[in-house]
């Protein structure tokens, strides 16, 4: 256990809900935490990535930023999970699209998380590690999808290290990505794999839910308003399944 405050947290023990929520913008954690929460407190501001704890329909649940990538998700899961009790963390993030029917606002769930990332290393395992969702956590975003009629998919998100390269505007530098669509891979994003990995090391829960905010082969964006204010379905399921886990 980590003693608290941590390095990157200076919230007292207590502060946090069993769930947290962790979108990648600090100004989307605000969001939430203003549009969604009863009560909510600022709880944690230490790089600006805005921690914030209130109540959704009786159920206290934070919501707190990862900022982007593994790297980043990965300190911040690891200190929630390890310093201030939290069992559950869902990142509420955006995703890039590599399927054609997979459009925008689509809601994408990752039972796994593809990466070409070295995070696995640490755990100094013999061949690959597959990361997964939790399934408890999975199934109760279904449900809330279902409940909503949300436009879902599930199945393999990949999770990258790198979101510019010198693959970027060269053609030939797509083959990697429909190598990923061939095996039907839904989306690109950068944080999932390193969650679910320290999920399953420290025995926590975590999930990955995204809207699709852009269209990697048909070139189609959002803007980055819509994706700090738009994604309001994907919100909602992640705090239906947040209420849903309270007592489990």
């Amino acid at each position: 256990m980590l003693s608290t405050p941590t390095p990157h947290i200076s919230a007292k023990p207590g502060d946090f809900g069993k769930t947290v929520l962790m979108p990648g913008d600090p100004l989307r954690a605000k969001f939430i935490a203003e549009n969604f929460l009863e009560n909510p407190v600022l709880v944690n501001n230490v790089r600006g990535v805005q921690g914030h704890t209130g109540y959704y329909k009786g159920v206290k649940v934070s919501v707190m930023a990862s900022g982007m990538g593994m790297p980043a998700i990965g300190i911040y899961s690891h200190e929630l999970f390890n310093g201030y009790g939290v069992e559950n963390i869902i990142r509420v993030g955006s995703a890039g699209s590599i399927q054609d029917h997979i459009n925008l606002y689509d809601i994408v769930i990752a039972q796994g998380a593809c990466t070409d990332s070295a995070w696995a290393s640490q755990f100094h395992l013999p061949g690959t590690f597959a990361p997964i969702a939790s399934y408890e956590l999975l199934s109760e975003a279904v449900k809330a999808c279902d409940k909503i009629g949300a436009t879902y998919h599930v199945g393999n998100v990949n999770s990258s290290d790198c979101f510019y390269g010198d693959h970027v505007g060269v053609p030939e530098g797509l083959g990697s990505v429909y190598g990923l669509q061939k095996m039907g891979v839904m989306a690109l994003e950068m944080e999932a794999a390193a969650l679910y990995m320290n999920a399953a090391r420290y025995g926590k829960r975590g999930l990955c839910i995204c809207t699709i905010s852009d269209h990697v082969l048909k070139g189609a964006v959002t803007t980055p308003e819509e994706r700090q204010c738009a994604f309001t379905q994907m919100m909602e399921v992640a705090l239906e399944v947040a209420v849903a886990m309270e007592n489990k």
